[in-house]
């Protein structure tokens, strides 16, 4: 029987899947899907001494690993690609017990990350509320005629996790007046002033804000408890 033409590498136990129909060279059974090359003819997984393992697809680096440590027997499964003239890798044979006893550590990590990440979720929750606080006490501070919760809406908007605001620039973290005062006067200028319609009436945003400087600006004074 015509053996392949290019064996695979060696790099312990190797199984081929076939491109081709092959039949046992010992037993004669087939076509099989999976064969052993030994001494150029190929050989069932039975006949091969391979047949009690089972068939794990490449994809989970992790399972593999575990897999394979835990597995007394395992042999890499290749198979041959003739664009690229060459065997690649397609996953692994190993014991069934072994593949188990691996599937549940996996679970295991996993389980240990989702409760790493919640704790994480209320870690980051926890410090959101003292920083948005922390801003919200800082805007008073500079603007103490400001209605303490639109303060607080003010510090939550500007510091909101992942909104990429002045909140959350690294001025911002560190509560710099110039980052505090420009989140005021955002809010302001989309909450207390028509700057909003006039952009959506197709003024110019340099145009918009000039025409409404003033209201901000009046709004600012009286907040800063200036006459």
């Amino acid at each position: 029987m015509a053996a392949l033409a290019t064996p695979p590498p060696r790099t312990g136990l190797v199984v081929v899947q076939a491109l081709r129909k092959k039949h046992c060279a010992e037993c004669r059974s087939g076509p099989v899907a999976l064969l052993v090359l030994e001494e150029g003819a190929p050989r069932c997984l039975d006949c091969a001494d391979l047949g009690h393992l089972v068939f794990l697809p490449r994809g989970d680096t992790a399972l593999t690993r575990r897999a394979r440590e835990e597995s007394s027997l395992s042999a890499v499964v290749v198979r041959f690609n003739r664009r690229r003239s060459r065997y690649e890798r397609q996953g692994v044979l190993v014991e069934e017990t072994a593949l188990t006893r691996a599937e549940e550590r996996c679970l295991a990590d996993a389980e240990a990350r989702r409760r790493r990440r919640m704790r994480d979720a209320r870690r980051r929750a926890t410090e959101d509320v003292r920083f948005t606080d922390a801003f919200a006490t800082e805007i008073r501070r500079l603007f103490p005629a400001c209605p303490p919760e639109r303060a607080l809406e003010i510090a939550a908007h500007a510091s909101l996790r992942g909104s990429g605001r002045v909140g959350r620039s690294a001025a911002g973290r560190a509560l710099s007046q110039i980052a505090v005062t420009s989140a005021v006067i955002a809010s302001v200028r989309h909450v207390d002033t028509p700057y909003d319609q006039l952009l959506m009436t197709g003024v110019p945003r340099h145009e918009a804000r000039r025409r409404i400087a003033g209201v901000v600006e009046t709004t600012l004074r009286g907040w800063r408890g200036v006459e």
